[in-house]
């Protein structure tokens, strides 16, 4: 079985889905055309992105030398360990040995999560200062009262996270809703059902350079450069 037939045949297994490829195909298509974030090239492989910016067009904020380093090397590792883990998985899955999917699952959720993350912290972030929509705004308002509280949450929950993590706002579509999340070891402590629309890398290999141990001097100068439009494209995509 190669990558891209036992991606979609892990997608139908993990689903319970009894629909056609054709079909899958099909869905994914509109779902790829309603969300503005693509994690694979066209044959299924985990891509590292192009930068939707100049490594240094994020200046003063973040710095070039932390943005080449954090994406070519940090977030390239991600994405070399996901295709080495859907490969080893894949494997299991075509001799039937599950000796070691406890090891490979892990793998694959732990740079699953690093390169899916990674991919809509490049998006979410612009060298100009964006506007936000006036739908994202009413989310923002409805959820935590205004967008001043909302940033004070986002910035403290974010700066607590122990160790290496993310701060993530997210959409949760049982409760039409944004919720505020902190992920430490990015692959653990998910709500299930929440879609991340907006994420800051807190993880020391982002802001250390500049920074050093100042987290919370880098989480507001993370508010200086977010893509508003980028968020506002995730939460229209999560409305439809």
């Amino acid at each position: 079985m190669d990558k891209r037939a036992f991606l979609k045949s892990a997608a139908l297994l993990g689903g319970g889905l009894a629909v056609s490829t054709t079909g899958l195909a099909s869905a994914g298509s509109q779902a790829l055309q309603q969300f503005p974030d693509v994690f694979t090239d066209n044959k299924g492989l985990y891509v590292l992105p192009v930068l939707p910016f100049d490594s240094g067009a994020l200046e003063p904020y973040i710095d070039k030398q932390t943005v080449e380093i954090h994406h070519c090397k940090h977030h390239a590792g991600y994405v070399k360990g996901l295709n080495n883990a859907v490969d080893k998985v894949s494997e299991c899955v075509k001799t039937g040995d599950y000796t070691l999917i406890k090891h490979w699952e892990k793998e694959l959720a732990f740079h699953g999560a690093g390169h899916i993350l990674h991919t809509l912290y490049w998006n979410n972030l612009s060298p100009r200062a964006d506007l936000r929509s006036a739908t994202l705004d009413a989310y923002l308002t409805k959820s935590f009262g205004s967008f001043e509280a909302f940033q004070q949450y986002f910035s403290a929950a974010t700066a607590a996270v122990e160790g290496g993590g993310w701060g993530i706002l997210a959409y949760q579509p049982g409760g039409d809703r944004l919720v505020v999340l902190q992920a430490e070891i990015h692959q653990n402590l998910s709500q299930w059902m929440a879609i991340p629309i907006l994420v800051c890398d807190v993880w020391e290999h982002a802001y250390y350079l500049k920074y050093q141990n100042k987290r919370a001097e880098y989480i507001a100068a993370f508010f200086k450069i977010v893509n508003w439009q980028q968020v506002d494209k995730r939460l229209a995509a999560c409305l439809k």
